[in-house]
């Protein structure tokens, strides 16, 4: 069984033996640091023999309010089908979107539970990684927050690979919604070897698929929010739809999934899981809505600036690093910009802070069951030399002198091309963007430099190549 604690108790966690085991043992799954010699087995928590299955080790952080009451933002009806949703649960709500978006559900007054591994902090662990700013444990973070707001965040540790984990957490929690973050999100992370190509897969679609199967078993009613992808897309030389296309193919016309153009192992296993949601919407009437997101920046949201054990993670590294994060980074460090090959890639973006607002708004307005809905999630287009562009000038007001240089491009990707994707689903439902503006570009560049001290500059260079991916394992230079 799950183990109850209070947020405001101490954290002496007792449990089986074998739940204990059975995080070890999900923890040694994971492609390892250093040597990293390892054996992924895809179905090895499959068993047939219950007694021999070891139990889950999962923490619940936080009790219901003593009346037993729910504390979401609303019971109106929803397409005239549903109440609106009360219960969400985050998976990977320890990571980057995953946290924001929890303490933003939570102060709209939403009961929220976060469902983690807290293997993003593992990797950090691997890979000689560390955030730009410091971020606190997950059960600080929620004590935290809970002596600020009185609002409680149940947690949930385990991985949603283990269905019998996830099974505990339905059931105990009960959500009317699920956002699922939780999975490997660096496509370069996901070209540094065979082992990493194959745990991003098997996390990515195995952990949606559990998902998908625990709502069909303990939660039919329940909404999906899967967090996918723009890079599902590719570049196609043809404006990028939202989800789907109406095509006239000799004489007949049907409207059908916008065709994908993966660019990695970790774009691919959104594809896949893209398919098997829309089969299985299809074939059990499961609600769902894919939020394919552009490139997320900005650390502060409402939330997270209450307090500093509140932070978000800021990752500037050429691993979980992305473009506008890691421009700001390497400016106020003094290092030259580092655009990719020609710098014409041009890519959706959108602020941290319309992140959590798209999700609420796609929570707030479920899909109908057996409807597959899918969101462009982004409000602007950037090239990277656009957004190299707006750095260095940002910089110079600062008093930051910014240089650019040219660097091989260690990925295969068209350099120049056509872009032009539609967003206004989330536009229609009430989204207000925060776009790029010269104070927001100041706001990250002041955050760059008040840690600075914190940058390790040897991982600010590309250090994975996607024509350089081998079988054998590899460790990333420290």
């Amino acid at each position: 069984m799950a183990h109850l604690l209070s947020s405001s108790c101490s954290l002496n966690i007792s449990c089986p033996k074998t739940s204990l085991n059975s995080s070890k043992q999900n923890l040694s799954s994971f492609p390892t640091s250093l040597t990293l010699r390892t054996s992924i087995q895809p179905f090895k928590t499959l068993s047939l023999n219950k007694k021999n299955t070891p139990k889950p080790f999962s923490v619940n952080a936080t009790t219901l309010q003593q009346d037993g009451t729910k504390t979401g933002s609303g019971s109106d009806q929803t397409s005239g089908e549903k109440p609106r949703p009360t219960r969400v649960m985050v998976i990977g709500g320890d990571g980057y979107c995953g946290w924001a978006t929890s303490l933003h559900l939570s102060n709209k007054n939403y009961e929220v539970a976060i469902v983690d591994n807290l293997v993003r902090r593992h990797f950090d662990d691997q890979l000689g990684l560390d955030s730009l700013t410091p971020i606190s444990s997950i059960h600080d973070r929620i004590r935290r927050w809970r002596s600020l707001t009185q609002k409680d965040i149940n947690l949930y540790i385990g991985d949603v690979c283990d269905f019998e984990f996830l099974s505990e957490a339905f059931t105990s929690f009960k959500p009317d919604a699920v956002v699922h973050f939780g999975e490997q999100r660096s496509a370069p992370y996901s070209m540094i070897d065979r082992s990493r190509a194959i745990y991003t897969q098997q996390n990515n679609v195995l952990g949606t698929l559990n998902v998908l199967f625990a709502i069909k078993e303990f939660s039919e009613d329940c909404h999906l929010v899967k967090l996918g992808t723009m890079g599902e897309y590719g570049t196609p030389n043809i404006d990028i739809e939202e989800g789907y296309i109406t095509i006239t193919h000799n004489g007949r016309t049907d409207t059908l999934p916008y065709p994908k153009q993966a660019s990695s192992f970790y774009h691919l296993s959104k594809v896949h899981d893209s398919n098997n949601i829309a089969f299985t919407s299809k074939a059990w009437g499961i609600r769902a809505t894919d939020l394919n997101q552009g490139v997320v920046y900005g650390v502060r949201t409402d939330e997270t600036e209450m307090h500093e054990e509140l932070y978000n993670r800021f990752d500037y590294d050429g691993i979980f690093g992305t473009a506008l994060n890691r421009f700001c980074v390497q400016a106020a460090v003094g290092h030259p910009l580092t655009v990719y090959g020609k710098g014409g890639q041009t890519r959706g973006y959108l602020d941290i802070r319309d992140t959590v607002q798209c999700v609420e708004l796609a929570i707030a307005n479920p899909a109908k069951r057996g409807e597959f809905r899918v969101f462009n999630q982004f409000t602007e287009q950037f090239s990277v030399n656009q957004l190299a562009a707006l750095v260095t000038k940002a910089g110079e007001k600062l008093g930051i002198e910014v240089q650019t240089i040219s660097v091989p491009n260690p990925r295969v990707e068209a350099e120049e091309h056509y872009y032009n994707a539609k967003h206004t689903k989330l536009i229609e439902l009430g989204l207000e963007p925060h776009l790029l503006s010269d104070s927001l570009l100041d706001s990250l560049l002041n955050v760059a430099v008040q840690f600075k001290d914190r940058v390790d500059t040897k991982q600010i260079m590309p250090s994975v190549s996607w024509r350089k991916i081998g079988a054998k394992p590899k460790t990333v230079s420290a």
